[in-house]
């Protein structure tokens, strides 16, 4: 936990590596001292098919999955921070968004836990 899932147009991953990409948002995650970083987890799924507003802008959405327990403001801190990154390192591409979305702990369940 957490994990950072983006999806992006295909388009993405010629403009930087998914390993570069992967990489600033771990780093950014890292920076925030909200995590461990052992426990984060990023991964990117670009896609060839898409629509974006009726036009094919290339885009970057990041799916910020993490553990209940976190307020708003760090949430909101997380959000911007990744963004920002994202922005600086693709400031051609016309979208760039994120959303963090709660686990609930009572319902979380892994590998170790059973």
């Amino acid at each position: 936990m957490p994990h950072f899932v983006i999806d992006c147009s295909e388009q993405i991953i010629k403009l930087k590596s998914p390993q570069e990409i992967n990489q600033k948002v771990y780093d950014t995650a890292v920076s925030t001292g909200l995590f461990i970083p052992e426990e984060i987890k990023v991964r990117i799924n670009p896609f060839q098919y898409y629509i974006t507003g009726n036009t094919s802008d290339h885009f970057i959405h990041v799916f910020g999955n993490i553990m209940e327990g976190r307020n708003t403001e760090q949430k909101a801190e997380l959000s911007k921070r990744i963004v920002t990154e994202l922005k600086v390192m693709f400031p051609e591409v016309p979208i760039i968004s994120i959303n963090i979305r709660d686990f609930e702990r009572a319902t979380y369940c892994n590998k170790s836990m059973v």
